[in-house]
């Protein structure tokens, strides 16, 4: 698949913003928005809207495997490092990252990240080179090119799924009905999936394939949304039936509509 909304000839070209928590993104000129919310903060939002809540359902488990979407600048497979370290988890954690530019990936190595991953510069290094990184507790590969054919690709059961591409309005068809499909094809029967993103049309999507919608808050952020395959405790559910009869004209997204 080639879509029209991605530009190669602009892919390139990227400029470093500072968050407000201290710490460094970047600004894509191909999907003209940054990598995170510059409000947030690129560790905080990946540690507050990922990582903690993910952990919070699935640290006991002795091994996980993360679908992280897509990797970017590799701040929530960083952030997952770092947190696993910072708890003494014991976890093995096995990350598949699909990710379409390598440039960007190659180019990590001399990112001016934060002091939290300087115990993880060499797997950083080692992510920059070789797209590959091993060791007994952590296993990362990235899996180049779209994210939509590499997905259905994948062999292993999947336990948590970070769902952080470009926004809907930038890059649809990593939000669609369909897309959330192939996901909810590899998952284990108690995955969970968070999101930045609380839009109606991606929730529908998510729940039009199986999904319990939740409302994740966390401190000094703004809420967003946590999906299981099965119902949650601790979380405050979302009764996705009332919302369809309250808003009847919502929708999810198609790749109809995009392609």
């Amino acid at each position: 698949m080639k879509f029209l909304m991605y530009n190669e000839n602009l892919r390139p070209q990227k400029e470093v913003i500072l968050c407000e928590d201290g710490t460094n993104t970047l600004y894509s000129k191909e999907f003209d928005e940054p990598y995170h919310s510059t409000k947030d903060g690129a560790l905080h939002e990946s540690l507050e809207k990922h990582v903690k809540p993910a952990f919070s359902l699935k640290q006991d488990k002795n091994k996980i495997t993360i679908l992280d979407i897509c990797f970017g600048l590799g701040y929530n497979t960083y952030a997952t490092l770092y947190y696993i370290q910072k708890n003494n988890l014991k976890t093995k954690v096995h990350i598949l990252s699909p990710e379409f530019d390598e440039g960007l990936v190659r180019s990590l190595d001399g990112f001016d990240f934060p002091p939290e991953f300087d115990s993880i510069k060499h797997i950083i290094q080692s992510i920059s080179k070789d797209l590959y990184y091993e060791d007994e507790q952590f296993k990362i590969e990235i899996l180049l090119g779209d994210a939509r054919k590499s997905i259905p690709k994948i062999k292993e059961k999947i336990d948590i799924v970070y769902q952080d591409a470009f926004s809907p309005a930038h890059n649809p068809l990593l939000w669609t009905k369909e897309h959330f499909a192939d996901i909810r094809g590899i998952c284990e029967d108690d995955a969970v999936l968070t999101t930045y993103s609380s839009a109606a049309a991606i929730r529908l999507g998510l729940y039009e394939n199986g999904f319990f919608i939740f409302v994740h808050r966390a401190e000094l952020m703004r809420y967003s949304t946590v999906a299981s395959l099965e119902m949650l405790e601790g979380f405050e559910y979302i009764d996705m039936e009332l919302k369809k009869v309250r808003n009847p004209t919502a929708r999810s997204m198609k790749d109809k509509d995009y392609l």
